[in-house]
């Protein structure tokens, strides 16, 4: 074994490993619709390592947790093509941290909702396009190659959607909170 390669073992024992705990029950309360948290934690110290190997991380836990939340997303959007007809699919805007001040999460979940509302009243496609950017984060390339289209109709698309979502916000009465 080389000196980086003994090196990177010893870092991932005191500096990654100890994290370990915390990351399965923040995976699994965040991310409850997840198959295989074993699979997901797998995966993330692995992206980890290989990225230790490449150059130093400042913070292992932040690095590990923002690289878990990244791969749990990724997985559910693709569980959500998997799903079994008439399931739901969790929607990321369900995952979300709770705040300590009561009411700061009922006014989370009232703009949550309102948000909800806005998007499923786009058009199909806009709604998809604009549910796989801004929910996903899914590049506008990605979205095009996803959906066999051009980059241009994609931005046309979130263009459109986010024109309707605010248009939607002043009907309902929802941006008068926000404009003052």
């Amino acid at each position: 074994m080389d000196q980086r390669g003994s090196s990177s073992d010893l870092w991932f024992v005191e500096e990654v490993l100890p994290h370990e705990q915390d990351l399965r029950g923040w995976l699994t309360v965040r991310f409850s619709v997840i198959r295989d948290v074993d699979d997901l934690v797998q995966e993330t110290f692995s992206r980890t390592i290989k990225a230790y190997q490449t150059g130093p991380i400042v913070n292992p836990r932040a690095f590990l947790f923002v690289t878990a939340r990244n791969l749990a997303l990724n997985q559910l959007r693709h569980q959500q093509y998997e799903l079994p007809p008439g399931e739901e699919a969790s929607s990321a805007l369900s995952i979300v941290d709770e705040v300590n001040c009561p009411m700061e999460s009922v006014a989370r979940k009232e703009e949550l909702h309102q948000l909800k509302a806005a998007i499923r009243s786009l058009p199909e496609r806009c709604r998809e396009i604009i549910t796989m950017r801004k929910i996903y984060g899914m590049s506008q390339k990605e979205i095009a190659n996803e959906l066999g289209i051009s980059v241009a109709t994609v931005k046309a698309q979130i263009a459109i959607g986010m024109r309707k979502c605010l248009q939607h916000f002043r009907q309902t009465g929802f941006m008068k909170h926000y404009e003052s």
